[in-house]
């Protein structure tokens, strides 16, 4: 196979739509890391290593030794948001970075300032925006445009990725406004209120030819309109929701009870969450939108229809608090009701007291620098590989997502292998043995 992905020259923009809990500890991060302060615990990209060819050759390069990703020294950040706060102050009110490490940076993140957000109150009813858009969705769209190509030209930038840290939307279903480009495009101008401020960044970016990723619930570009114009574009685009706390354990602790063919009776989800996105998930309707990505990991795992005996009666309830004394300081418990051999039952509890944003901060410089990669590597519309990272992957119309996390896995080192040419890697192993009877 040939390798045909164009090389990382010159400087990446990554431009976010909220500049809050999770954006400000990416940014303060990776400047931390380029000056040598700290390690980019958490990223793949940056600390995981992928195995090429036979295991008898041990060859493990790190990743971003094998394909060629944006050096985070060649990244240049940028956002939008309804506060007005510099990137240095809204980390400080986001309280997740000790005041020592944000002070290191402090003059890199001071240079970053907001621009106006695409705003609409009734999609997040908790914001109280005062840095924001005024106009209609078309208006808006056309700035955000504008935004992006005068962000690449002041700062002399190569490429752009548009990374969505921006909080959960009211929960809402596509309509005939989401169908197809021409409706979309028909509803911009008529200032439709059902295109949503998260789609108008979708729409800016990926109009430009920009990578957009979506790390939260919302519909954004799961819909048809979005799909048609990151193919016409040649543009990638992948599911939604980044996968960090409670999520993350389902995908590890349920493929590994549905692997022993272990029964589950139940699952309870609990969470207590301060931050901005605990205040906004506050209210019903911006909930709701959580607890459909969250609610669909165990169903596409478990699979209770091709397994009734095993999960065909699993009772699965999710549930967020806002706790404003935990801040960023994500607590959730799980308590499954599993069964084995002849029916008897047993319990697993978990309790993961995690930090929502030292998370996430690894998981949206992942997917921001593949998603330029896959742009340099000529591909465009869904990328199931990514799903890796996600709570809600985006796949064909009728395709089941995998949530396996360890399927993902595989999937996402097989894609980077066929990227570069490499031979992809089954893990069936049976060569190395018949290899040895051959020569019998």
């Amino acid at each position: 196979m040939e390798n045909n992905v164009k090389p990382a020259n010159g400087k990446l923009g990554i431009l976010i739509p909220g500049l809050g809990a999770v954006a400000t500890t990416l940014i303060a991060g990776v400047e931390a890391v380029n000056k040598g302060l700290s390690k980019p615990i958490g990223a793949l990209t940056q600390m995981g290593n992928i195995r090429l060819g036979k295991r008898t050759e041990n060859r493990y390069p790190k990743i971003k030794e094998f394909v060629p990703l944006a050096d985070l020294n060649d990244i240049v950040f940028g956002g939008w948001d309804v506060y007005a706060d510099n990137v240095y102050e809204a980390a400080v009110n986001a309280a997740v970075l000790e005041p020592g490490l944000l002070n290191s940076v402090k003059a890199e993140l001071e240079a970053i300032v907001p621009m106006k957000a695409a705003f609409d109150k009734n999609y997040a009813k908790n914001l109280d925006g005062t840095h924001v858009k005024t106009g209609t969705r078309l208006q808006m769209a056309n700035e955000l445009m504008e935004d992006i190509k005068n962000f690449q030209e002041k700062n002399g930038l190569d490429r752009v990725v548009v990374l969505w840290c921006g909080s959960t939307e009211i929960y809402f279903e596509e309509s005939e406004v989401h169908q197809n480009i021409v409706a979309f495009e028909a509803g911009l101008a008529a200032d439709d209120k059902l295109i949503a401020p998260s789609m108008l960044y979708a729409y800016a970016a990926l109009k430009l030819g920009v990578p957009f990723v979506n790390g939260a619930p919302n519909l954004t570009v799961d819909i048809p309109a979005m799909v048609e114009l990151a193919k016409y574009t040649e543009t990638p685009i992948a599911g939604k929701d980044f996968k960090t706390g409670q999520t993350l354990m389902k995908t590890i602790v349920a493929p590994g009870l549905a692997a022993r063919a272990l029964g589950v009776n139940g699952w309870f989800s609990t969470n207590i969450l301060g931050n901005r996105d605990g205040y906004v998930l506050d209210d019903p309707d911006n909930f709701k939108t959580k607890e459909v990505s969250k609610l669909s990991v165990l169903e596409e795992i478990f699979q209770p229809e091709a397994n009734p005996d095993l999960y065909g009666d699993m009772y699965h309830k999710v549930r967020i608090n806002y706790y404003p004394p935990h801040g960023d300081s994500k607590e959730s418990w799980d308590n499954i009701d599993i069964f084995g051999w002849l029916g008897y039952k047993m319990q697993i509890k978990i309790n993961f007291l995690c930090r929502d944003s030292i998370l996430a901060a690894p998981v949206a410089l992942d997917l921001a620098l593949f998603s330029d990669l896959a742009k340099r590597a000529g591909m465009s519309g869904i990328q199931e590989w990514l799903s890796f990272y996600l709570k809600s992957p985006q796949t064909a119309p009728g395709l089941p997502a995998e949530h396996d996390i360890f399927k993902q896995l595989t999937k996402l080192q097989n894609t980077l292998r066929h990227m570069m040419g490499e031979d992809l890697i089954t893990h069936l192993g049976l060569d190395y043995y018949q290899d040895v009877v051959d020569a019998m």
